[in-house]
């Protein structure tokens, strides 16, 4: 039973580690030495793929190589809970962002959460300053953006933006 603990106490500690390291990731990679390819996510996009989706694929191949680490190597095994709740974080990431925030696969159908939208609402702070917030599922976002942005006529705080490649526009509770 001890083993079981210490593994989800791996795995909880993984998944909450990995928004700070995300919103790290996200200001000095994407926004940094990586915003070439970034930048293809904050223009509209032109079919299925842009090429910033290079990114999960970068990252889940590290994920798999830590795995594969945990499962074959001796004194390793610890990698294995650390992996499932990175992975556990990149699909909770992938279907807030992805799935209902751009609306890449179409499944909410027009179908409203409000806290999803609270997180979207902090998103397209993001994308119309191209700054903070960089976190995605406990998003930070600047009293002084939040402040411009309620003054601008596209305030994505309160759904005035019209929205961007199927991002959600209706109104939003201030958080």
């Amino acid at each position: 039973m001890g083993a079981f603990i210490t593994s989800l106490g791996l795995m909880v500690v993984a998944f909450a580690a990995m928004e700070p390291l995300t919103a790290a990731t996200h200001r000095w990679v994407m926004h940094g030495v990586g915003e070439r390819v970034h930048r293809s996510h904050h223009r509209v996009r032109h079919g299925r793929w842009e090429a910033n989706d290079a990114y999960p694929v970068m990252f889940a191949a590290v994920v798999c190589v830590g795995l594969w680490v945990g499962f074959n190597q001796p004194g390793w095994a610890g990698l294995v809970p650390v992996g499932v709740g990175v992975t556990l974080y990149g699909l909770a990431y992938a279907l807030v962002h992805d799935v209902y925030i751009h609306g890449r696969v179409g499944v909410f159908g027009g179908h409203r959460v409000a806290h999803l939208d609270r997180l979207a609402a902090a998103h397209r702070v993001h994308h119309l300053y191209n700054g903070a917030p960089y976190g995605m599922l406990l998003p930070i976002v600047p009293a002084e953006l939040r402040e411009r942005a309620r003054r601008t006529d596209r305030d994505p705080l309160e759904g005035a933006s019209p929205g961007r490649r199927g991002e959600r526009v209706a109104a939003v509770p201030r958080t």
